[in-house]
């Protein structure tokens, strides 16, 4: 009886540690989650400057750029003086519509299936009207581009984070940014939309830490920083103006119902915080 006693509890216990476990799991899920939503500084706008230390000439077409989203993909432009423009590679384009700068900030990707939940990144991709897309990696190219939630739900939206100091931008713990040149090296123009328009960087993540392999093609490649450059807290404080406004934001991937903080209660916790 001793012997089946014991075998009892210790079949007991097999059960009850997974079950343990598993809520344990659940809490630490929702704890992230309620931290999530109180972290505001998550959800301060920011463009992204581009920044590449690699000894080549040109390189030099990378460095001190920024990012912008054009035909589903991102890519690295040259900025303005100020830094808060992007400006055409080849001046003598007019772009229409013009090209559009990455602003955007962090907010949970939304799928169930995913557990633990991911911090997904999301960006502006017009101003009127105001739309959302997630950023994400082709699981195919590795390139960065952007969709609605059932073009991005299939690839790797996250974990985006920033670095330590909070300046630069991460995924999956790490910085494995590069800009790959996607111009085919001939004189004649290549055919492409972003060919005809001078887009040459393409962004994409070094997701194997390998270079690439398999995926470059010949082209040439750098390793970039993209570091998040915050907007204002008067661009800040405007944009909630205008979205509340607005009331329903246009997006993609029902991103609207992530936006239910009264503004009022958002403009304290930025006053609060402070410009950062």
């Amino acid at each position: 009886m001793a012997t089946l006693g014991l075998g009892l509890f210790l079949g007991g216990s097999v059960i009850a540690i997974p079950v343990v476990t598993g809520i344990a799991e659940g809490v630490e899920h929702q704890k992230k989650q309620n931290e999530e939503a109180a972290n505001e500084t998550r959800m301060v706008k920011f463009n992204i400057h581009v920044s590449c230390d690699a000894d080549d000439e040109i390189a030099d077409e990378v460095d001190s750029g920024m990012l912008v989203l054009r035909h589903d993909r991102v890519w690295i432009v040259p900025r303005s003086p100020d830094g808060k423009q992007p400006l055409p590679p080849d001046p003598a384009l007019k772009l229409d519509p013009p090209l559009h700068a990455f602003a955007g900030f962090y907010i949970q990707y939304p799928d169930d299936a995913r557990f633990p939940a991911e911090r997904g990144l999301v960006s502006t991709i017009s101003d009127d009207p105001p739309m959302l897309n997630w950023i994400y990696v082709d699981n195919a190219t590795y390139g960065l581009r952007y969709g609605n939630r059932s073009t991005s739900i299939t690839h790797m939206v996250g974990e985006w984070d920033w670095t330590a100091d909070e300046s630069c931008m991460m995924l999956d713990g790490w910085e494995g940014f590069v800009a790959v040149d996607e111009w085919d090296g001939e004189d004649e123009d290549p055919g492409t939309p972003w060919g005809k328009e001078g887009l040459r960087w393409a962004v994409y993540f070094d997701k194997d830490d390998n270079g690439l392999k398999g995926r470059r093609k010949g082209r040439d490649m750098f390793e970039v920083q993209l570091e998040r450059k915050l907007q204002s807290e008067e661009e800040q404080l405007k944009q909630l103006e205008d979205a509340d406004k607005k009331m329903q934001v246009k997006s993609r991937g029902g991103l609207s119902t992530q936006f239910t903080a009264p503004a009022a209660d958002r403009k304290a916790a930025w006053a609060k915080k402070g410009k950062k």
